[in-house]
């Protein structure tokens, strides 16, 4: 999340030539600018995310707006959610507002999903959002979307199960390796954490956090290294942990996972800033157990984003001056940021990009979960050690994709393999310079 202003500038600008960016994003317009009802009824524009809190942000808004309302249509996360998104767009049925993660923003961006927001949301993000946030979302000069929130790693922990085990919160993944085989030698039903091969965003985080870079580009041209020498020796590190049994590899956010967690056989797991307000809801029972750290490293301080969203307006909309205050509201104003925390059924513990709103989060945010420790302060401490020079590639969900589907057959190294061959040919398949 916290990549440094020159490096990921001086990478965002090449990205405008590589992607075609300019010629295709373009091509949607700003939509129409006229938001005015003539019957002097409300503009109403609609809204999907998969993100937590969303609905009540939504409500929230629309008790405090009379002349915008929003209509929320909640959709599932990942490669599905984003194909409804782009499928929307080909069909002319898109929402005027959807959340856009950070690894996409260049994809869509690229496909002409996107509606240039530079007149109506650049200001915003200049004058609110770090300079390291906004590269993320603004290439050539141009806005494409408004960031929410940052996603740092964190580790969490069970700490009366760690006590019981004799173990130390590890700092380093040589330390994190030999708790693994402490505790697997004092209960061969017990892993110190799970390493699911299905979530390749967990894998590029740690590849990030090791200082791996899976693309970069050469004037404009792209260059994808998803095999790195950092990329592998993370890969190695974890296909070892899996041979020696060490760590579980269940499928993340899957029943088994959590029965891990909740019967004490998963003392720990490798999460992010937004993991927290979730667990109050699939681990209720464990309230006042679990404790948060800085993910191990290698040896010096580091972090890598995993996740981590901003808000775009989607190509055909027709109201998107109405569809930019709605997203100005929800990432600068102290109200939205409580509305998002206030859902009981789907509590939020995102960390908003915007400085000015961490306090109002936590604040806001209920830490009995935790016995009191402040995790807005930790999660703002690692933003701030999150390894500069990371690019996102214009086919990010191909590449994570492929990783995916070989880690789960042979192992993470073949997974990365397959995820630099089908960068390759992506970016070839897509009419784009591939750098020598």
């Amino acid at each position: 999340m916290s990549r440094t202003s020159r490096s990921f500038r001086i990478a965002a600008t090449a990205t405008v030539a590589a992607l075609g960016l300019l010629a295709t994003a373009c091509g949607g317009g700003s939509g129409d600018s006229s938001d005015a009802a003539s019957d002097g009824k409300p503009v109403t524009i609609t809204y999907w995310s998969w993100t937590l809190g969303a609905k009540a942000t939504a409500e929230a808004f629309n008790k405090s707006h009379k002349d915008i309302q929003v209509k929320f249509t909640e959709i599932p996360s990942g490669t599905e959610g984003y194909s409804k998104l782009a499928n929307g767009v080909k069909a002319g049925n898109a929402p005027d507002v959807a959340t856009i993660e950070y690894q996409m923003v260049p994809e869509f961006a690229s496909q002409g999903n996107l509606v240039d927001l530079t007149e109506s949301a650049g200001d915003t993000v200049k004058e609110k959002f770090p300079k390291p946030i906004q590269d993320l979302v603004t290439f050539g000069g141009r806005t494409w979307t408004v960031p929410f929130d940052a996603a740092p790693q964190m580790y969490y922990y069970r700490t009366d199960l760690f006590k019981e085990f004799g173990i130390e919160v590890p700092k380093t993944w040589d330390e994190f390796k030999t708790a693994a085989e402490t505790v697997k030698k004092k209960d061969k039903t017990v892993r110190l954490a799970n390493m699911p091969k299905s979530d390749p965003a967990l894998f590029a985080s740690l590849s990030w956090q090791a200082g791996g870079k899976w693309f970069s580009t050469q004037g404009d041209a792209w260059k994808p290294a998803v095999d790195d020498a950092a990329s592998k020796k993370v890969a190695a590190y974890w296909d070892d942990m899996v041979k020696n049994d060490l760590v579980q590899t269940y499928t993340g956010w899957s029943p088994e996972e959590t029965k891990g967690r909740v019967e004490g056989k998963t003392l720990s797991f490798l999460g992010a800033s937004w993991s927290a307000g979730g667990m109050k809801t699939s681990l209720p029972d464990l309230k006042g157990k679990w404790a948060a750290a800085p993910m191990p490293n290698w040896g010096t301080p580091a972090s890598g984003n995993y996740g981590g969203t901003s808000y775009g307006v989607l190509k055909g909309s027709k109201h998107t001056e109405a569809a930019a205050e709605f997203i100005k509201w929800v990432t600068t104003n102290g109200d939205a940021v409580k509305a998002r925390l206030s859902d009981a059924k789907s509590p939020s513990s995102a960390l908003p990009a915007n400085p000015e709103m961490r306090a109002v989060a936590a604040a806001q945010f209920d830490t009995a979960y935790f016995n009191g420790q402040d995790l807005y302060k930790l999660a703002s401490e690692q933003v701030d050690t999150i390894v500069p020079g990371w690019t996102w590639g214009p086919n990010q969900m191909d590449v994570y994709t492929a990783i995916q589907d070989e880690t789960a057959k042979t192992g993470f190294t073949d997974g990365v393999a397959a995820g630099q061959a089908k960068a390759r040919s992506g970016i070839e398949e897509r009419g784009l310079k591939l750098a020598e």
